[in-house]
């Protein structure tokens, strides 16, 4: 059963077999099981079985890539440059300019990054674990617009694996109109560095959400915030997050400083009021 197992894996080599995505899969996991039952019914496998072993594992990382189409690997590695590049811009310490200062610690910075534009860096300790707000800024991403009045709705247009989703989010008019509704498509990826939570994102074209009427489509470039236990305090979190966006539109440069930098306030103390009030749900991170 074994041999002819392999052989249906290994016809991949042809043509008709090579579409058949379902079929390729089935064969990696009745190899698995094989071996399996040969190892736990007898002897030590031999050479030639953990061969096939390899083998069998290498076929499967293979066949993951080839689970995703084109446009979803695009939109993989769309995420995973927009973490790269929001990382690169928060580990330089240079040039970092203080915009609001709050009594409780709560302090955005800013700096103009060549090839980016204006950024802006909310760093803030919240008296919760880390687990606590990964579930609430990922698990419950759609939830936002429950607790945060600057969000109106966020609505997860396709999950890609488990750590890519585009997004579409409608913004809030700000306070006074001084910004009127906007929208906005990301791709949005979420990963775990050790103790370590990084999301991250950036502004994606998608195709089954064109803009809006009335709704000023913005963008937002390499965007993330970092969620770590606080040092000596694991109960509480520290999260720094970078937020670049362009709102498009005329809008004076001093309004979009204002605009910005207020929102990275009240979302850090909207956020506290809503874990203050909500029961803690189970940790996932």
């Amino acid at each position: 059963m074994l041999q002819a197992t392999f052989k249906l894996c290994a016809g991949s080599s042809y043509r008709h077999v090579r579409n058949m995505k379902g079929l390729r899969h089935q064969a990696v996991l009745a190899i698995g099981q094989e071996l399996n039952r040969r190892a736990l019914g007898g002897p030590t496998p031999s050479t030639w079985i953990n061969q096939v072993r390899r083998r069998s594992s290498l076929l499967g990382s293979r066949l993951e890539d080839t689970l995703y189409s084109e446009q979803e690997l695009a939109y993989i590695n769309q995420g995973e440059e927009a973490m790269k590049k929001a990382l690169g811009i928060l580990s330089s310490q240079e040039g970092w300019k203080k915009e609001n200062q709050q009594a409780n610690g709560d302090k955005v910075l800013s700096k103009v990054v060549p090839d980016v534009g204006k950024v802006f860096r909310l760093e803030v300790v919240v008296d919760q674990p880390m687990e606590r707000l990964y579930e609430e800024l990922v698990e419950r991403m759609e939830a936002m617009g429950e607790w945060n009045p600057n969000v109106k709705e966020i609505k997860v247009l396709q999950k890609i694996g488990k750590d890519t989703v585009i997004t579409h989010e409608l913004a809030a008019e700000s306070a006074g109109n001084l910004v009127g509704p906007r929208d906005f498509v990301s791709v949005r990826c979420a990963k775990r560095r050790g103790s370590t939570c990084v999301l991250a994102g950036m502004a994606t074209q998608f195709g089954q959400m064109p803009e809006q009427k009335g709704v000023i489509r913005a963008e937002h470039g390499p965007t993330c915030m970092v969620l770590h236990p606080l040092a000596g305090s694991p109960s509480k979190t520290k999260l720094t997050w970078l937020l670049s966006i362009d709102l498009k539109g005329w809008l004076p440069k001093t309004i979009i400083n204002q605009v910005l930098s207020q929102t990275q306030v009240d979302f850090a103390n909207h956020l506290r009021k809503h874990l203050e009030s909500s029961p803690a749900p189970e940790a996932r991170c």
